[in-house]
């Protein structure tokens, strides 16, 4: 019976079942009639195929359930967590949003950020019509960003004068000339004494 080789969906194949294989070719090949053991075979090694594809693809799902553990008991099993997701990635496994954020955790170590990059690219360009909507959910994801608004440049104050220190004597300011400063009243001129006599 053919046995699955590893997660990657491989499958080891033994003597008599390659012999099998190379006369189920040579029918198709060239078409002739078939024995009755040559029937038996072909269905035989069908049946095989089908129970050794059913045991890959239950290793398969084992190797994920102890990703998942792996995983769930990070930081302390950072290297065998690793080193799973890298087998399941190479067994087809699609990296998971956990993964991600996992991976994002573990940034520091050099396996984890090439591990982050590949799963990135393996989750973008799993989606419908490839790299182009890739790209565009790249933009549906990242917030948009406002353009960056100029801050309105005020008209600059002007500089008021700096305050006097204290016990610095301001500056001389001229008072303010009174009415009487301005318009001098001119006062009568007095006669002298002799001329007020004689007038009487």
């Amino acid at each position: 019976m053919p046995t699955p080789y590893g997660s990657r969906g491989g499958l080891a194949f033994g003597a008599e079942e390659l012999r099998v294989l190379r006369r189920a070719l040579a029918l198709a090949l060239h078409p002739s009639p078939a024995t009755a053991d040559d029937v038996q075979d072909c269905l035989r090694l069908a049946a095989s195929l089908d129970e050794a594809t059913r045991e890959s693809a239950r290793l398969r799902a084992f190797l994920v359930a102890d990703l998942g553990r792996y995983r769930a008991a990070l930081p302390g099993t950072a290297a065998g967590y690793l080193a799973l997701l890298e087998e399941a990635l190479g067994a087809g496994y699609r990296p998971q949003p956990d993964d991600l954020a996992a991976l994002r955790a573990l940034r520091g170590n050099p396996t984890a950020a090439a591990l982050l990059r590949h799963c990135e690219r393996v989750r973008l360009t799993a989606l419908p019509g490839g790299l182009a909507a890739a790209g565009q959910e790249q933009e549906r994801e990242e917030p948009r960003k406002k353009p960056e608004e100029r801050p309105s440049t005020p008209h600059p104050a002007p500089n008021p004068s700096p305050a006097p220190a204290p016990g610095t004597p301001g500056p001389t300011r001229r008072p303010v000339p009174t009415p009487g400063e301005v318009f001098p009243r001119r006062k009568p001129a007095t006669p002298p004494p002799g001329q007020h006599l004689a007038a009487g």
